[in-house]
C-alpha cells in the first residue's frame, strides 16, 4: 500500500476547465488524494478559490493553440471538463467543446501524455442533432481515434444547473413541461470529481454516471419549495408549447440563442437516468443554496 501511495504522488494531472463548477471540485479532490496538479486558466485570479490546491498554474487559452506550448510537459493524465452551456465572447460550441479540446489533445499527443479523461454529457452519443451535444460527440470521436488511452465520462446534469428551479421556487412558482414525471438523477460536483478520479485506473472506456437519487421533475420542484419554505405551486406547460418554442427559436435566431434553449428543452422533457453514485442529495444542496440568499 505504501508503494502504491508513493507512485500516486508522482502522477501529474493537467486540469482543463479548471475554473468551472466541476474543475474546482476536481482540483480539490486530486490534491486530497496526493496527485500533482497543473491547472490551465486564462488568468491566475480565476483560480484564487483553489490556489492552495494547485502545484502549478499554466496561463493560456485552450481556444488559442499558440498559447498552449508546454502545457502538457511531464503530464501523465489530462482531465478536461472544458465546454460551454451558454455561448459568449463570440465563441461557438464548435470553438470550445470541439476545437479547444482538440487543441489540448494535439499538444497532449505531442508531449507523450498517457491518458486523457474527457467529461462529455449524458446522451451526447444519442442526440446528435442537439448543437452542444454534437460538438461534444465530435471531440469524443477524435479522442477515441487518437493514440492516447481515452476515458470518456458522460454525467447527468450538475446540481449547479438546478439553481434555476430554486430561483423559480423562491419567486413562488415552478414551471415544468408535460406531466412533470420525467426522471433524472443530477450529480454534485464533489461526487463526480471522485468518480472521475476513480476512472484513472481504466483505459479506452466510456461510462455514464448520475447522482444517488432518481427524481421526477415534480419531486425536484417540491424539494426546491421545501428549501425556501414555501408551499409548492407547480404549473405544467403543455408539450406542444415546447415544440413551438423550439421551432421559432431555430427558425428566427442564431445558434448562440437557440442552442441553450434547444438543449435544456430537450433534456427536460425526457428521462435522463444514469447509473447512480455519490452521497450528496439534491435536497441538501437546495437547502445550502437557499441559506446563502437569506
Amino acid at each position: 500500500m505504501q508503494e502504491q501511495e508513493s507512485s500516486r504522488h508522482q502522477t501529474k494531472v493537467l486540469v482543463v476547465g479548471a475554473t468551472g463548477y466541476l474543475g474546482k471540485y476536481m482540483i480539490r479532490e486530486l490534491k486530497q488524494r496526493g496527485y500533482w496538479v497543473r491547472a490551465l486558466a486564462r488568468s491566475r485570479a480565476k483560480l484564487d478559490a483553489v490556489a492552495d490546491c494547485v502545484d502549478e498554474i499554466f496561463v493560456g487559452e485552450a481556444t488559442r493553440a499558440e498559447t498552449l506550448e508546454g502545457v502538457c510537459d511531464e503530464i501523465d493524465i489530462v482531465f478536461s471538463s472544458l465546454g460551454i452551456t451558454r455561448q459568449r465572447d463570440g465563441l461557438t460550441y464548435t470553438d470550445v467543446d470541439y476545437q479547444a479540446n482538440k487543441n489540448v489533445l494535439d499538444i497532449a499527443i505531442q508531449s507523450g501524455v498517457e491518458k486523457f479523461l474527457y467529461v462529455s454529457a449524458l446522451n451526447a452519443d444519442k442526440l446528435p442533432n442537439i448543437q452542444i451535444l454534437a460538438a461534444k460527440k465530435r471531440f469524443v470521436s477524435e479522442l477515441q481515434a487518437s493514440p492516447i488511452k481515452s476515458i470518456v465520462v458522460r454525467p447527468n446534469g450538475f446540481y449547479s444547473d438546478m439553481k434555476e428551479v430554486l430561483k423559480m421556487a423562491r419567486q413562488g412558482r415552478v414551471y415544468v413541461f408535460g406531466t412533470g414525471e420525467c426522471r433524472s438523477n443530477p450529480i454534485h460536483g464533489a461526487d463526480l470529481a471522485r468518480f472521475c478520479i476513480d476512472q484513472f485506473s481504466t483505459e479506452n472506456t466510456a461510462c455514464d454516471v448520475g447522482g444517488p437519487e432518481i427524481l421526477t421533475t415534480n419531486e425536484i420542484a417540491r424539494l426546491a419549495f421545501t428549501a425556501v419554505g414555501k408551499e409548492p405551486r407547480i404549473t405544467r406547460v403543455p408539450l406542444w408549447i415546447k415544440s413551438l418554442v423550439l421551432f421559432f427559436a431555430r427558425t428566427l435566431t442564431s445558434v448562440k440563442i437557440y442552442g441553450p434553449i434547444e438543449f435544456f428543452l430537450t433534456v427536460l422533457t425526457m428521462d435522463m437516468v444514469a447509473p447512480t453514485t455519490g452521497s450528496h442529495t439534491l435536497g441538501e444542496f437546495f437547502e445550502r443554496e437557499a441559506k446563502k440568499t437569506t
